[in-house]
């Protein structure tokens, strides 16, 4: 057979969007300073990113004030790797879960990342400098002959490149039944908590073979099972309270002064259900993907399928703020059913000042609401918006009414271009959005005190 007379053309479109699951961004979080920035992936890859502080000539040159650089690769490395239960015959994936920063103590930085089974805190350290002048070593490394020294030096240190190392110092194993979807780092700096579907255990940073049951939800026969913990995380503030959320839509405050197997919560936060509109799909979309705390404690913000909520802690009747995050897809639950996008669990975040909550949704869109006036505005996040000063454009979904010039119909969006994953700088208005394999972030260069 001949061969045709024109070469075979490559769609550069396909190849530029397809994406390896390895690469798929799975967990997202700031340090407690906002100066580094951590993803972990599918793959079990950790990138760390830091930010570089601009001159004070280039910030003059850009005509704004207090405006820092931008975040550039600073470490990557590999955290966990595939593995293999052999007592269930299950495998194990490499997917980071849960990233979570460890107040800085010294000029090195902590990380606690997991998969699904095992929790590792890394050491993150610069070194710029090395020893020279060992007296039982030559310059290559090797041992000398004992014989040969007639002298002792003192060795010293001399300047080099610049090098980020990433060691494990612990290894937290076998303390998980079941798949760990949350830890979070205790206000006391020494104790940290994980949770998977059925239990919550407590550990200490520095015993890595054995933790603290604190919650166990598991009953005697798991025909009996009717609900899962889907998050978990430590009071900011108060180092014995906890919440935990469930699959069922509720919260439960727990107070570890009170006894020291919290399964008796101190508080049930819950909404109650209007009869009238339960479906198929009511336990579904109620069930809790997140749960956060706010900066000053005093709140909660949990998101289910359509709607992100804040709770008020001296409040345990019902939420005190609803939003409606796409309130459109609720005629297209059958369908979101059948392509098992209903139980995609999406993340929520707090800005600096717990005035503004944000959250993500689909066709690369996320949104954000103003708690003083209750409005919400959508955002997109795709590679137009990545130029540097690039403006976020706001974008509309149409599900009735008068069409605008730009909308976005429900029946075009876009299901497998999702934002899960997001994080709010500690201090700043500055946002990192997760879209499958692309990390976005953007900042608020107009007016520092947003909102």
């Amino acid at each position: 057979m001949g061969e045709d007379a024109e070469s075979p053309k490559i769609n550069h479109t396909f190849l530029r969007d397809y994406v390896t699951e390895a690469d798929v961004i799975s967990t997202v979080e700031f340090n407690q300073t906002g100066d580094l920035l951590a993803t972990g992936d599918k793959g079990g890859r950790v990138v760390i990113f830091q930010r570089e502080t601009e001159s004070k000539g280039e910030s003059e040159e850009v005509g704004e004030t207090g405006d820092s650089g931008e975040y550039n690769v600073y470490s990557t490395f590999q955290s966990h790797e595939p593995d293999f239960d052999y007592l269930k015959s299950l495998e194990i994936e490499e997917k980071i879960n849960k990233i979570r920063w460890l107040p800085q103590q010294n000029a090195a930085h902590f990380l606690l990342s997991t998969n699904d089974k095992t929790i590792k805190l890394w050491k993150v350290s610069e070194r710029d400098k090395r020893p020279e002048g060992y007296n039982l070593k030559d310059e290559e490394g090797r041992i000398k002959d004992i014989s040969t020294i007639t002298s002792l030096q003192v060795p010293v240190l001399k300047p080099t490149d610049l090098m980020v190392e990433v060691r494990p110092r612990r290894v937290f194993s076998n303390g998980h039944t079941y798949h760990v979807n949350s830890i979070s780092v205790n206000s006391d700096g020494e104790t940290y908590l994980s949770a998977d579907d059925l239990r919550i255990n407590m550990w200490h940073l520095g015993i890595t073979d054995r933790s603290f049951n604190i919650v166990d939800i598991k009953p005697a026969n798991m025909e009996d099972l009717t609900e899962v913990i889907t998050a978990a995380e430590f009071h900011p503030h108060h180092c014995h309270l906890f919440v935990y959320s469930s699959s069922k839509g509720t919260l439960r405050l727990c107070d570890m002064r009170a006894s020291a197997l919290c399964d008796r919560h101190t508080k049930l936060f819950e909404e109650p259900e209007d009869p009238g509109s339960r479906s198929f799909f009511s336990e579904i979309i109620s069930s809790v993907s997140d749960v956060k705390f706010s900066h000053s404690g005093r709140y909660l913000l949990t998101r289910d399928y359509l709607t992100a909520k804040v709770w008020d802690l001296n409040m345990d009747k019902g939420p005190v703020e609803t939003y409606q995050v796409h309130e459109y897809l609720r005629s297209k639950l059958c369908s979101l059913y059948e392509n098992d996008c209903i139980f995609d669990k999406f993340e929520c975040v707090w800005n600096s000042s717990d005035s503004v909550i944000m959250t993500g949704a689909y066709n690369s869109f996320f949104r954000m609401f103003d708690r003083e006036t209750g409005r919400g505005v959508t955002l997109e996040a795709w590679r137009e918006s990545s130029k540097p000063r690039a403006v976020l454009r706001t974008r509309r979904v149409y599900s009735g009414g008068k069409r605008r010039r730009g909308d976005v119909g429900v029946d075009s969006l876009d299901f497998t271009k999702k934002i899960l994953h997001m994080a709010w700088h500690p201090s700043e208005n500055i946002i990192a959005i997760a879209a499958t394999n692309n990390l976005y972030i953007f900042q608020d260069r107009v007016n520092p005190e947003l909102q």
